[in-house]
């Protein structure tokens, strides 16, 4: 179960800032997989990293009483002064992995198929080659909620059909909390919804309930 309560949060700036979320309270039950929807600007990659532990609200709580991921397909956590190996080893170290090290480190690599570029400076990789190893790394750990950000929507078209494949493998022995602008995977993938509107997020049990509302707004 996630547990988020009176969450606020904005980004400030010299000309000052609406809130992006504004008082968010939401309860997401455990083996529930969820798409976010609405518009751009939202606040659904927002979410999602504040849920994943990337960013701190500027005031509310989340409670996470199972073992979230980071947001699948975000690729800015890496050091860009540290090689991919020695990125993939620090992450594995975090979350106490030190036994099979060694074989976490080489799926990573065979998966992320970046070839020599595995032990260059991060800061080197085009943005293609760092959301490769990012998926990758997501992947090499077993979590309870997993969070994806368009995360298979990287890579050739050979590499799509093996994200996708690896995500969904993934994905159907845990649960899920995903933004896409594909609403296709968020109606295969996702169970339940929640819109964000103007700084509001508003739950609904199906997720076609929810886009439902969503086109209403656009339309």
């Amino acid at each position: 179960m996630i547990e988020i309560s009176h969450l606020y949060k904005r980004y400030h700036n010299h000309h000052g800032s609406d809130w992006v979320l504004r008082d968010i309270n939401l309860v997401i039950p455990d083996g529930t997989s969820v798409g976010l929807v609405g518009r751009n600007g939202a606040g659904k990659s927002t979410l999602l990293r504040l849920i994943g532990g990337i960013d701190r609200p500027d005031k509310g709580t989340i409670i996470r009483r199972r073992r979230v991921s980071w947001p699948i397909g975000l690729a800015g956590g890496f050091k860009g002064g540290m090689t991919g190996r020695q990125n993939v080893k620090f992450v594995a170290r975090i979350h106490g992995v030190k036994a099979r090290l060694d074989e976490l480190m080489q799926e990573v690599q065979d998966f992320a198929e970046i070839g020599p570029a595995f032990d260059e400076p991060v800061s080197t990789y085009s943005s293609g080659m760092r959301a490769r190893l990012s998926f990758g790394l997501s992947l090499a750990f077993d979590f309870d909620v997993y969070l994806s950000d368009e995360a298979t929507a990287v890579g050739d078209r050979a590499f799509k059909k093996k994200a996708q494949k690896a995500f969904k493998d993934r994905v159907s022995k845990a649960s899920l909390i995903m933004v896409s602008h594909g609403e296709s995977i968020l109606k295969e993938m996702c169970q339940a919804g929640i819109y964000l509107k103007q700084g509001e997020a508003f739950w609904y049990d199906n997720i076609e309930d929810a886009i439902a509302e969503y086109h209403h707004e656009t339309d």
